[in-house]
C-alpha cells in the first residue's frame, strides 16, 4: 500500500478516536466523526432548548450568560477530544 492513502473513512493524519476532526482548510473544526461527538452536540442542542424554555421567558441576561457558558464548554471539549488546531492548505 501506498503512504498516505487509507482505507478508512477517516483522512491519514486523522487518530480514529478523534471526535472532532480537522476541517480541510481552516484551523479547527469539521464535523464529529464518531458517535460520541454526535452526542456531544446533540447534548449542546438540547441543553441550548432547555435554557431557552426555562430561562430566557424569566432572564435575558440569564440566558445570554447560559449559551455563553454552553459555547464554552463545547469549544472546550471540542479543543480536549479534537485534533489539535492548526492552518491547513487543502493538501495537508
Amino acid at each position: 500500500m501506498k503512504q498516505g492513502i487509507s482505507t478508512g473513512a477517516v483522512p491519514c493524519h486523522v487518530a480514529k478516536d478523534t471526535g472532532f476532526p480537522p476541517s480541510a482548510t481552516a484551523g479547527a473544526g469539521g464535523p464529529p466523526n464518531n458517535w460520541q461527538g454526535w452526542s456531544v452536540v446533540a447534548g449542546f442542542a438540547a441543553l441550548i432548548a432547555v435554557g431557552t424554555a426555562t430561562i430566557l421567558p424569566h432572564s435575558r441576561p440569564g440566558f445570554i450568560a447560559y449559551v455563553a457558558m454552553l459555547c464554552v464548554l463545547l469549544i472546550g471539549v471540542c479543543w480536549w477530544k479534537g485534533e489539535p488546531p492548526r492552518w491547513r492548505w487543502g493538501g495537508d
